[in-house]
């Protein structure tokens, strides 16, 4: 049985990122939705209900510190580290003057630790299969297959995926 002997350690971490996984996909639900909310709040994320979800999402590490604004889309298969933050970089301005519209995050993107995805005005898209690095500073849109990193980002490769070429 693959995983069956694993340290204790490794098992309760395993646990909480399944269990704060299917905590993302359980906002959807009528009932408890409003529940895993604020279980997911109370273990360091914050998720909010209108944030559109696809299938095989990963909060790695549990999520904890991740913060997406309500007006985020997320495509399959995306895998979000700790410590990410997606949504106004405008928030100097109150909201309702505010031209911000949202991010859409594509199918197969990786976000790493730390990560912030800004956007002042718009919509700002994130290509699929687009890595951004840890602790980058995003703050336009991407191609596909992208690798950025940096504060702010700038484009430092492609990945070797054929998919993305």
């Amino acid at each position: 049985m693959v995983g069956a002997h694993r340290e204790p350690s490794q098992r309760v971490t395993l646990m909480t990122r399944n269990f704060c996984t299917h905590l993302v996909y359980a906002r959807r639900w009528p009932i408890v939705g409003r529940l895993a909310y604020v279980l997911l709040k109370a273990l360091g994320s914050e998720i909010p209900l209108s944030v559109k979800i696809g299938s095989d999402f990963q909060l790695v590490h549990g999520g904890f510190g991740v913060v997406l604004h309500p007006a985020c889309v997320i495509g399959n298969n995306v895998k979000i580290y700790q410590g990410v933050t997606i949504g106004r970089g405008d928030t100097f301005r109150e909201a309702e003057q505010s031209r911000f519209e949202g991010v859409h995050i594509g199918n197969d993107v990786l976000i790493g630790s730390g990560a912030k995805i800004l956007c002042n005005s718009g919509m700002l898209h994130v290509g699929a299969g687009t890595i951004i690095g840890a602790n980058a500073v995003l703050l336009r849109t991407t191609g596909v297959g992208e690798v950025w990193a940096g504060v702010p980002a700038h484009l430092i490769g492609m990945r070797s995926d054929p998919k993305y070429q």
